[in-house]
Order: structure tokens, then C-alpha cells, then sequence
């Protein structure tokens, strides 16, 4: 039976409670609500941006949405550079564990040394690495299938390069951050990337998406890019030149094609050249666009330019007798020499024959000044006007400080250096009829209009004079095309070497057009140190030249204006240079 008991009897409750602390009870409790509310206005009125933005740099994320890479297109519509997704592999390395095997097939995966793929999970920020960026889907695929925790994978574009070696040099490359580096992926970088948009939203620390802050901004995707070249074209002309570097056993070589009609470059290829997808190990001398970037003294490749200033000037006609016996001449303490004495020979047999002597004799009769403005309106001396990086002007001296004797080995192509493009876009001169066209990298639809730099007629006799020297008696037989008559110049030049001549280093050079009664192409070939023992224009050269002829006028339509019998002769006339 349980007690009762009177609380309310209790002597403490009888107990008298000092005033002093109920209040202190009382004040303590209110200065500790007061205390909340001034912390609560403090951090959402007084400091709540500061807050904010700590809140954002822990949690907030600024996700980018990649811009799709604009395509690089042929004249035809054929791929030249595209982006695909790909995954790329990060992994957050305090999260991934420790473990040997797992890491083993990793590394093995990523094709990393598992030294490394340990370092960049042991040094790096704690919270986020790259461990490979744009692996192959079925990498990413298999990296998945280990289900190892802290690894993850994120969509990028890698570009892909179809054409591949053949035409690197025009279309360029990009970074990893796809970025252009260099070629068109350079020149037009921004067109191409177009406009990457973002998205804001809340991560949770294993970077997962918790919610979107704001409304997401759609990317702009990058513009498509048509080119003037003609892949086909492209490769024949890539193919034809790397055999004769081979065959030649040459250090480079270039070629390029331009459409007569409309400006457009239809190929630009150098040899050696690189895949622009894989870029291990690449040297300076594959990356250098040789036919933008190099000069080089073009040797007697120059002759027609000096031969047309002198028909344009009323100082000769091409029957004119230019006496050049007995094959040598003094200016001043120098000698200028032919290969073979040639005896008296008109000024169209001057170009056949390539005789130095008798285009200097030509050329010492003209002002200074005129044979500068001749190189000059043709374009020499003069930056090209292309769109891309490392495009040089060449080398064109004012005309008032030439001496005798540098005017006399100007006109045979020394003295003056040029780029092959330059080269290949002065010869336009004399397949419009005496106009320079203006040159163009992106797809033309009509006709271009050019500049006048010498009369119909002289173009018209220029063009003879170099459709004879690839016939009978010419210096560059091997030129000849099947099924098309061609017309063209070689030279040959000693190779600079410190502050003269190297004795036997060489630059093979050919220039012409086709068909040479109305033509539609101009195709320019260099081939740079050849070794073999061959080192003449006409022999290393004009094949070249040859074969890009066939290929291009077959793929652009040009029915042959000549019997398909090959007219070629084997042996070759030796030029002079």
C-alpha cells in the first residue's frame, strides 16, 4: 500500500528563491534569444552575400555545355575535320581506393604506366584529376565495367581528321581543350567553336548533380567551314609528291594547285607531313607548311617574267635574235654561264633553252625599275593574301640599290627568294591572258577578276614559249601529261648555305599550266635537296608535275585536248640555273 506524499509540504518549496537569480535567469535567456536574432540578421541581411558565396564555392558548380566544332569541308562536301563525343576519365583521389589490381587494369586501360597514374592520384588536388581526356568509347566502356569508386567520366569532342597526312598543312589541328593550333583549326578558331553555354547547379561532394540554381544557356554551336580545296585533288597531289621525295631521296618538297579561272587553291601539299590526330614525337620539319613558309631562290623559273616585262615594253618580239655565244659573259669581275653554248637564238628559244646569257642580255637592256615592277605586280616581295599563319613576303629588294650584276642573276632567279605559293600564283599571269586572279582558300561560284599586268598578246606568246620548253629540244619533257598538252618553266638553283652556295645542294623547281590553250590549272612544284644524283627541275620535278596535271584535269572534268599517246621523252635537256 503506497504513501501519499505532500509535495506541496516539502520544505524546500517552503524555502524562500532570492529575486537576484530568477532575473539573472530571465536575462540570460533573453540576451540569448537577442543573441540569435542579431546572428540570424547578420547572416541574412548584413553578410548574406558573403554567405552566399561560400555556400556556392563549396556546393554551386558552373557546368560548361561544350559548343559542337563547326565542320571543315571540301569544295565537294567531303569531311576534312569533324568533332565527335567522346568520354574523358577524372576521378575524385581521396575516394578512389587502393587497390593494386584495380588500379593495375586501370592504368592498363588508360595506356598509363601505373607509376603514374599512382602519381597523378597521390599529388594532385585531392578533390578532382584528370587522369585521360577523349579515350575511345570502348575504353570508357570498360573503364566503367570495373565499377571502381572515385572514377568518373564526362562527355568532351575529340576532332577527327579523315583525310588524314594528306591534308594536315591546310586543315591544321586542334588541343585537347579543342582549341585550333594551327592551319584553318587556327585561322578561323572562333568561327569553328562557336559559343559554349553553361549550366548552374548544386553538387553534392561526390559531384553529383543535386538541383539546377538557375535556367541552363544553350550553346551556339561553331559554323561549318568550306574550303576550295578538292580532297581528291589533294591526295593525288600529296601521293605524287612523297614518291619523288622518296624516289629522290630529298630532304622536303611542296606542290601546289590553283584553279586559273577562279583563284582557288585547289591543293596545297608538303612532304614530310604529319597525321594531325596523332602528334607524338612531331618535329618543326613536319609541322612547317612549306609552301607558305619557305623561301627560296627560284632560278630561272623568273626567266618567262623577264621575257614578258621586255614583249610588254616593245624591246623585243618573240623572234627577236638574241646572240649568246660563246655560252658566257663578264659583268664586271663575274661570269654568267650556260650549261651548253646555244649560239644565236630568238628570244622564244631563249626560254626553251633556258639561257642565262640571253635573258640577261635581255634583261641588262630593261631599267631597273621596270623588272622591279614586274616582280613586283606579279606578287613577289609580297605577303600573300591567305589566311593563314607563317605566310611570308619573300625577298624583293628596292630596285635603287641593285648593282649590275645582282639585276643580271635577278633575272635568272637568284637574289630574289619567293615561296612556292607566290611562285604558283605569278604563273596565273600568263594562263588568264595577262591578269593576276586574286587568291581564295574557300570555294568560289564564278569566275574571279584579275589585275592586268601585261597584254593579251605576250601572255598568249609566254604561254608558247612554255609549252615549247616541255616538247623537242625543251628542258622539261618529263612534263609532258598524257591526253593534255602543258606548258611550264623549270628551274634549278644552288641551295644557300651560310653566306654563299652550298656546291651540291640543290632546289628542283618546275611551274606551268594546262591545258595550254585554254588553261584552266597552274600547278607549281619544288623538291628540295634531291641525292640520288638527279637534281635538275626537269628531272625531279616536272614528273611531278606530270602526274598532279593528269589526276587533277581528269577529276575536274577536262576532257584531254591531245592524243592520250604519251609524247614523253626520257632524256631530258639540262637547264641552266
Amino acid at each position: 500500500m503506497s504513501r501519499s506524499i505532500a509535495y506541496t509540504s516539502s520544505p524546500l518549496l517552503a524555502s524562500p528563491t532570492p529575486v537576484w537569480r530568477s532575473k539573472f535567469i530571465v536575462a540570460v535567456i533573453a540576451l540569448s534569444f537577442a543573441g540569435l536574432v542579431g546572428r540570424a540578421v547578420y547572416i541574412q541581411v548584413i553578410e548574406n552575400e558573403f554567405f552566399q558565396r561560400q555556400g556556392e564555392v563549396r556546393f554551386a558548380r558552373t557546368l560548361a555545355l561544350p559548343a559542337s566544332r563547326g565542320r571543315i569541308l571540301d569544295r565537294n562536301g567531303i569531311v576534312l575535320a569533324s568533332s565527335i563525343p567522346v568520354p574523358s576519365i577524372w576521378a575524385i583521389p581521396e575516394d578512389v581506393p587502393r587497390d593494386p589490381a584495380g588500379l593495375k587494369k586501370l592504368a592498363k586501360l588508360l595506356d598509363l604506366p601505373l607509376a603514374e597514374l599512382n602519381k597523378k592520384l597521390e599529388d594532385e588536388d585531392k578533390t578532382f584529376v584528370w587522369l585521360k581526356r577523349q579515350v575511345d568509347e570502348s575504353v570508357g566502356n570498360e573503364i566503367a565495367a570495373l565499377g571502381l569508386k572515385g572514377v568518373y567520366q564526362r562527355k568532351e569532342y575529340k576532332r577527327q581528321y579523315p583525310e588524314g597526312e594528306a591534308a594536315a598543312h591546310v586543315v591544321g589541328f586542334t588541343n585537347v581543350e579543342d582549341q585550333g593550333q594551327e592551319g584553318m583549326e587556327l585561322t578561323f578558331n572562333k568561327a569553328l567553336g562557336g559559343r559554349d553555354g553553361s549550366r548552374r547547379v548544386i553538387k553534392d561532394r561526390m559531384g553529383r548533380v543535386v538541383e539546377d540554381v538557375r535556367e541552363q544557356i544553350a550553346p551556339v554551336d561553331g559554323r561549318d567551314l568550306q574550303l576550295s580545296i578538292d580532297s581528291k585533288v589533294q591526295f593525288f597531289a600529296y601521293q605524287t609528291l612523297k614518291e619523288a621525295v622518296l624516289a629522290h631521296k630529298a630532304k622536303a618538297g611542296s606542290v601546289v594547285v590553283l584553279d586559273v579561272q577562279t583563284g582557288e587553291v585547289l591543293a596545297l601539299a608538303n612532304y614530310p607531313s604529319f597525321v594531325p590526330d596523332k602528334r607524338r614525337n612531331l618535329s618543326g620539319a613536319q609541322l612547317r607548311n612549306r609552301a607558305l613558309t619557305d623561301t627560296f631562290e627560284p632560278g630561272s623559273t623568273m626567266k618567262p617574267f623577264i621575257i614578258a616585262a621586255a614583249l610588254n615594253q616593245g624591246m623585243v618580239t618573240p623572234e627577236s635574235k638574241i646572240q649568246t655565244a660563246p655560252g658566257r659573259m663578264s659583268i664586271g669581275s663575274a661570269t654568267i654561264s650556260d650549261t651548253h653554248p646555244n649560239g644565236l637564238l630568238s628570244v622564244t628559244e631563249v626560254i626553251q633553252k633556258s639561257s642565262n646569257v640571253g635573258t640577261v642580255k635581255i634583261a641588262m637592256q630593261m631599267a631597273p625599275r621596270k623588272m622591279w615592277e614586274m616582280y613586283s605586280q606579279v606578287g613577289f616581295g609580297q605577303k600573300p593574301e591567305l589566311p593563314f599563319p607563317g605566310a611570308v613576303s619573300g625577298r624583293l629588294r628596292p630596285y635603287k640599290s641593285w648593282r649590275p650584276i645582282e639585276q643580271a642573276t635577278m633575272s635568272y632567279g637568284y637574289g630574289v627568294s619567293v615561296s612556292l605559293f607566290q611562285l604558283a600564283h605569278a604563273y596565273t599571269i600568263f594562263g588568264r591572258d595577262g591578269d593576276l586572279v586574286p587568291v581564295t582558300m574557300f570555294k568560289m561560284n564564278a569566275p574571279a577578276v584579275g589585275v592586268p599586268v601585261i597584254e593579251a598578246r605576250h601572255a598568249r606568246d609566254v604561254r608558247h614559249m612554255l609549252h615549247l620548253v616541255t616538247g623537242p629540244g625543251g628542258t622539261a619533257q618529263k612534263a609532258q601529261a598524257m591526253g593534255y598538252s602543258v606548258g611550264g618553266k623549270t628551274g634549278t638553283a644552288h641551295k644557300v648555305e651560310g653566306k654563299g652556295y652550298a656546291d651540291k645542294k640543290y632546289r628542283g623547281v618546275f611551274a606551268g599550266l594546262a591545258p595550254i590553250d585554254a588553261p584552266r590549272i597552274a600547278v607549281a612544284v619544288m623538291i628540295d635537296e634531291p641525292s640520288n644524283g638527279q637534281y635538275y627541275g626537269g628531272l625531279t620535278a616536272a614528273p611531278v608535275f606530270s602526274q598532279t596535271v593528269q589526276q587533277t584535269l581528269r577529276v575536274l572534268g577536262i576532257a584531254p585536248d591531245q592524243s592520250v599517246v604519251p609524247q614523253v621523252i626520257t632524256d631530258a635537256v639540262e637547264e641552266s640555273f
